[in-house]
């Protein structure tokens, strides 16, 4: 972001050095009218020209992502812990957590548990958005 805002200030400097240089060649009478109104339009039409390509090119795809295995380590959060976070991630139920995993709905709640302590974390939707925001899950 900050080399977006340096070249886009650079740029526009420019402009305006050039602008005022002609500026000073037009009174000096070393340019006629129509070059300077020229000169203006060009250096107006390249500019929009420009910023018009900039704000309308397609936009990258997102990088594939990649889980932080570092952080998983660190917060020791087990595969099957992981694989709750992401089924609450999804928006299920205890029930439909334990249906899916083949468990019962109290590991399931140990397992929720467990991920709030290692997460410090309170409730299902703040470990939701503390594991995107470390890129646990997607």
């Amino acid at each position: 972001m900050k080399k977006t805002i340096l070249i886009y200030g650079l740029v526009l400097a420019a402009l305006i050095f050039l602008l005022e240089y002609f500026e000073y060649r037009y009174f000096v009478r070393d340019l006629s009218t129509e070059a300077f109104v020229f000169i203006i339009a060009l250096m107006f039409a390249g500019l929009g020209l420009w910023v018009g390509q900039k704000l309308t090119a397609p936009k990258r795809a997102p990088d594939e992502f990649q889980k932080n295995e570092k952080a998983l380590d660190f917060l020791g959060i087990s595969e099957r812990e992981l694989e709750v976070l992401e089924l609450v991630a999804e928006g299920l139920s205890n029930k439909e957590i334990a249906g899916k995993l083949f468990v019962s709905i109290n590991t399931v709640k140990t397992h929720l548990s467990r991920l709030y302590e290692k997460l410090e974390v309170n409730r299902r939707t703040q470990a939701v958005e503390k594991a995107k925001s470390l890129r646990l899950i997607k």
